[in-house]
Parts: C-alpha cells; sequence; structure tokens
C-alpha cells in the first residue's frame, strides 16, 4: 500500500537538493583548519550562509548555525540588551511552541504569558498593556503557529515592541519556507529557524538576527560562529539546510498554490460533518495547514486509524512522549476540552495531491461516522 504523508509541520521529507549536497560535504575538511580542505569547507559554510540569509532577507553575518530550532529558540531567549536598557522580563504569546515556554521558564526572569484571541491571533491590547511597564522586555511570538497555521500581525507587534525600547524575538521555525520572509519588514529582532522543516535534515537550525544584536553564547569551546556557538560546524548538514533553503524559494509559488487543495478539503470534510470547527479559519494562515475537529471524536484514535488506513497525520505539535495529550494552543484559543479531544491537524507539503486529501476526507468520515454512531 502506498502511503500518504499529510504531517509536513512536523517534519519535511528530505528533498532530493538536500541529499546530494549531504553526500557532497561529507568529504570536506574543518572549516577551522587553515589548509585547503579547511578553506573549501569554510567556504561551503559561508555560502551557506549566504542561502539561509536570503530565505528571511537578512545579511549573511548575521546568520548563526545551531543544532536546530530548539537551539535557536534556547539562543534567543538569552538576549539581555535592548535598546532602553538589561532585559528585565518576557512577555511569552500562549501559543509558542514548547521549545520558546521551557526555554522562557528555565530563564530566571520573570514570565508573562500573552493571550491570544479566539482565532488565535496575538491579543494586541494585552500586548499593550503589558508594554506600559517600562522594565524592558523581550517580547517572543511566533510567525506561524505549528499546529493551527495561524500567521500573527508581527509588522504590528514589532511596532508596539521597539517604541517601548525592548526587543521582539520570532519563532520562525513552521513559517520558514512556506512564506515569503524578510526580517526587516517583520521588524523582529532576532529569527530562529529549522532545517528539517524545509526538507533538510534534522540536526541543523539558525538563529537570523537584525545587525545590531548582540547574541551571548551558551556554547563555549573554540570561538566558532564569531564566538557566538562553540562546536565544529555540521558542516553536511549546513550544506543540507542551504539546499533546502534555495529549493523551499523557488517553491514559494507552489507552495502558496496548496491553499487551494487544503480549502478544498475542509470544504468536503464540512460537507460531511457541518458541526465540524476548524481552528484560525478566520485569521491568515499557512496555505499548507489545517487544523480540525468535532466532538466525540478522540484524537488518539483518530491518529491509529488513519496510520492503518496508509495516512500520516498528527494531533497537533510533535511530542517527544509520542502520545496525544490537550493542546495548549487551542487551550488558549478556548477551544472546549470536549472539542479539543478530537482534534487532527493536517500538513501539506510539495508531495501532496488532490488524490491524498480525497482519501483523508473519505478515512475520516467513514471513522467519524462510526465514532458518532456508537455514542
Amino acid at each position: 500500500m502506498s502511503r500518504i504523508y499529510l504531517d509536513y509541520n512536523a517534519t519535511a521529507p528530505l528533498r532530493r537538493e538536500a541529499r546530494e549536497a549531504v553526500l557532497a560535504a561529507l568529504d570536506i575538511g574543518n572549516p577551522s583548519s587553515v589548509h585547503e580542505e579547511g578553506r573549501k569547507a569554510r567556504a561551503l559554510v559561508e555560502a551557506a550562509r549566504a542561502d539561509v540569509a536570503a530565505l528571511v532577507g537578512a545579511a549573511a553575518e548575521t546568520v548563526i548555525f545551531t543544532s536546530g530550532g530548539t537551539e535557536a529558540c534556547n539562543l534567543a531567549l538569552g538576549l539581555r540588551h535592548a535598546p532602553a536598557g538589561e532585559i528585565g522580563r518576557l512577555l511569552v504569546s500562549a501559543v509558542e511552541h514548547s521549545a520558546v515556554l521551557a526555554a522562557a521558564n528555565e530563564s530566571g526572569l520573570p514570565v508573562e504569558t500573552l493571550p491570544v484571541t479566539r482565532d488565535g491571533t496575538l491579543d494586541l491590547a494585552a500586548l499593550d498593556a503589558a508594554l506600559a511597564d517600562e522594565t524592558p522586555a523581550l517580547v517572543c511570538v511566533m510567525l506561524a503557529n505549528n499546529e493551527t497555521g495561524v500567521i500573527q500581525p508581527l509588522a504590528e507587534i514589532a511596532a508596539k515592541t521597539r517604541a517601548h525600547g525592548s526587543l521582539l524575538f520570532c519563532d520562525g521555525v513552521q513559517a520558514a519556507g512556506k512564506m515569503a520572509i524578510n526580517i526587516f519588514a517583520l521588524g523582529v529582532d532576532a529569527l530562529s529557524l529549522s532545517g528539517h522543516k524545509l526538507g533538510a535534515p534534522m540536526g541543523i537550525g539558525a538563529l537570523v538576527t537584525r545587525p545590531a544584536v548582540v547574541v551571548p553564547p551558551q556554547l563555549f569551546g573554540g570561538g566558532q560562529e564569531l564566538g557566538r556557538r562553540a562546536g565544529s560546524e555540521n558542516i553536511s548538514g549546513i550544506a543540507a539546510f542551504a539546499a533546502a533553503a534555495r529549493a523551499a524559494m523557488r517553491d514559494l509559488q507552489t507552495f502558496a498554490d496548496l491553499a487551494a487543495l487544503r480549502d478544498a478539503m475542509e470544504a468536503a470534510l464540512q460537507a460531511v460533518q457541518p458541526q465540524i470547527e476548524i481552528f484560525g479559519k478566520a485569521a491568515p494562515r499557512l496555505a499548507n495547514t489545517s487544523c480540525f475537529a468535532l466532538a466525540g471524536l478522540s484524537s488518539e484514535t483518530l491518529v491509529m486509524a488513519m496510520d492503518l488506513a496508509g495516512i500520516s497525520v498528527s494531533a497537533g505539535s510533535a511530542c517527544s512522549s509520542g502520545k496525544v495529550s490537550r493542546s495548549h494552543v487551542l487551550a488558549a484559543m478556548q477551544v472546549e476540552p470536549h472539542i479539543s479531544k478530537g482534534v487532527l491537524r493536517v500538513s501539506l507539503g510539495w508531495q501532496s495531491q488532490a488524490g491524498d486529501t480525497q482519501k483523508l476526507v473519505e478515512e475520516w468520515s467513514k471513522l467519524a461516522g462510526q465514532a458518532l454512531a456508537a455514542e
């Protein structure tokens, strides 16, 4: 049975270009060495730095390669110098990824949670109220949510943050490669990225900053990445990240076209079960993401049944435990527990076809009908 993969927000399949880049880079030397092999490796890293910077409209020298998005987020939460003075607190949106939420709680700074509206966008009035306290803050708001695909109004959030002399960190992991991004147009001070969301292997990411932002290191050693992140660079991962970034930029319009496939799927689901709830539908969303639920269903049962039917989907954010738990994102959007316990997230990608979503609708419809009839 040919499987259908609809979980791109968890990880994207390895792109052909990234696989080839990995293999080509495996025989290259250490970029910290001064001999010919080392110089070739350094040239590869710096070319890749420029490619990753281009993905988000940044300057190459502001890209810090990391082991992935989680490390990039942790590195960003170490920022301490804002225009108005030393950062004394964190303002974190309620729908951030666990990489940001957990790092914030371990930062040693006071943390204030910023609520979101029912459509999943940041409550801007709450942000205004929080910023009214003139203690310089690091504001943490993701660009696009990994569960719902909801896109935040970052330019407006940045303007408010900047007006108070504070800094804005944006988790761009889920958005990069799925929408056009320019760090200067967004107005954010730091942006985290992850290679495996674009089609590179796991184990490579980056933190990208505005030129004037000073990033305190969390790892110490040989002074790599201009002293901002020590440790020998992951050459093959960096090469693959750059290849995936180039491919993602090339395919941006193709990715945007997935919205039509996603919308047709949602319309078909609603035709079968009009009571279905589609989260964030009223807000701007990533073109590939749909998060929906129907009261009376079980996410865990649905995910397992879909898997047996040859369809890979999830119940939200990928979790290290492999278990399905209540979504803090949907809770922040004030979704009732009896509804959110039946949630599914479908995330499309460059290999997705109309037949894939049609098969999903067929299988979900059968499962929903069986579950509701058994009540």
